[in-house]
C-alpha cells in the first residue's frame, strides 16, 4: 500500500477539500486525486463522494479514517526514530557495566528528557565502529583510533575521560588485605584479563602496561563473561584482573570480592568519543560537557602513549584530561 497515498486520503478527509490537501502536501491536486483514485482501486471501495463544497467520506470511507490515520502515525514514529537529528541519540559503547555507560546514566539521571539509546556493537575492532559512525547506524562511538592519521578525516575523536583502574581479587589471594597497590607490588602476580583480541585498543593498552610495569597479564582462553570471570575470581588464590573504577560489577556477597586500587602511579585507560567532524546529532554537547564535570585523576598518572598529552578537540567541543 502506497502510504503516501494513505496520507493524502486522510489530509483530503480532514480538509475536506483536495486542493487544500494538495497544496498541505506540496504537490498537485490532480496528484492527490490520482493517489486517492489508486488506493480506491486497491480496497475495491469509494473512499470519497464529490459535492459542491468538496469532497465527503463515504461509509467505507469513514470506517477507513482511523486505521489510515494510525498507519500514517506508525510511518512517522518509524521514519523520526531513524533520522539523525530527530531521533534518539544513539551511542556506541563497550558494555552496558562499562564505565561508559554508568556515565551516560549518570548524565541521563540528570537530564531525563535527553532521548538516549544505548547500544553495545559486537566488534573487537574499532574501525568497524567508526565505519558504523560514518555510515550514520551510531551518532558516536566510545572507541579509540591509537593512530591519530588512521582517522577519517571527516570524523572527529574527542578524549572523554580516563577511567582509573583497580585490582580485582578474591578473599584468599595474597593481596586480598591491601587497601591500595602499587605496580610494582602487581609484579608476579597473575592478572587474568581473558578475550584481549588483536588490533584491539586494549590489546595495545595492555602491551604497554605489561613492558612498562614488567606485569604479567594473562590473555588466555576465550571471554566467556563477567559472571564466569567473578566465579574464577572468588575460588582462586592467585588470580586477579584488573576493571574500571567506574565500571559496575555485581557479584553475590559470599564471594567477597575485593577492589582494590592502584596508586603511584595510578593506571588509567583513555576513553576516547569518536563523532562526525560536521553536524553531529545535537544531544552530544550535553553529553561532552558533562565530561568536564567528572572528578580528576592524581598528577601521578600512567597513561599510554597515544594518551599521554591533553588533546584539544575542535570547535566548540574540546576534550578534557581526567
Amino acid at each position: 500500500m502506497d502510504t503516501e497515498a494513505v496520507r493524502s486520503f486522510v489530509r483530503a478527509a480532514e480538509l475536506g477539500q483536495l486542493q487544500q490537501a494538495a497544496d498541505e502536501l506540496g504537490v498537485t491536486q490532480q496528484a492527490v486525486s490520482k493517489r486517492i483514485a489508486a488506493l480506491e482501486r486497491e480496497l475495491g471501495v469509494r473512499l470519497f463522494t464529490r459535492t459542491a463544497r468538496g469532497v465527503e467520506l463515504t461509509l467505507d470511507g469513514q470506517a477507513f479514517l482511523p486505521h489510515a490515520r494510525s498507519i500514517i502515525a506508525g510511518v512517522d514514529r518509524a521514519v523520526t526514530a531513524i533520522r539523525p537529528g530527530s531521533r534518539a541519540l544513539r551511542i556506541d559503547v563497550l558494555g552496558l557495566r562499562s564505565a561508559q555507560a554508568v556515565i551516560l546514566h549518570d548524565y541521563w539521571r540528570s537530564h531525563p528528557e535527553t532521548e538516549l539509546d544505548v547500544v553495545t556493537l559486537r566488534v573487537d575492532d574499532p574501525r568497524t565502529a567508526v565505519a558504523a559512525v560514518q555510515a550514520g547506524d551510531v551518532d558516536a562511538t566510545f572507541r579509540t583510533i591509537t593512530d591519530p592519521a588512521a582517522l577519517p578525516r571527516d570524523l572527529r575523536m574527542i578524549r572523554a575521560f580516563d577511567s582509573p583502574l583497580e585490582l580485582v581479587v578474591g578473599p584468599r589471594h595474597p593481596l586480598a588485605s591491601a587497601r591500595a597497590l602499587t605496580p610494582p607490588q602487581l609484579r608476579g602476580h597473575r592478572i587474568w584479563v581473558p578475550g584481549i583480541a588483536p588490533r584491539s585498543e586494549w590489546a595495545e593498552f595492555y602491551d604497554q602496561l605489561t613492558t612498562e610495569f614488567d606485569l604479567r597479564v594473562d590473555a588466555a582462553g576465550p571471554n566467556f563473561g563477567n559472571e564466569v570471570l567473578l566465579d574464577t575470581l572468588a575460588d582462586s588464590a592467585d588470580v586477579g584482573t584488573l576493571v574500571g573504577a567506574r565500571d559496575r560489577y555485581i557479584w553475590p556477597t559470599s564471594y567477597d570480592l575485593r577492589r582494590i586500587p592502584i596508586v603511584n602511579p595510578t593506571i588509567a585507560y583513555p576513553i576516547s568519543l569518536i563523532l562526525p567532524r560536521t553536524a553531529p546529532h545535537p544531544g552530544l554537547r550535553g553529553i561532552i560537557n558533562h565530561f568536564g564535570s567528572l572528578a580528576c585523576l592524581p598528577e601521578t598518572t600512567w597513561l599510554p602513549s597515544w594518551a599521554a598529552t591533553p588533546r584539544r578537540g575542535d570547535g566548540d567541543i574540546t576534550s578534557h584530561r581526567r
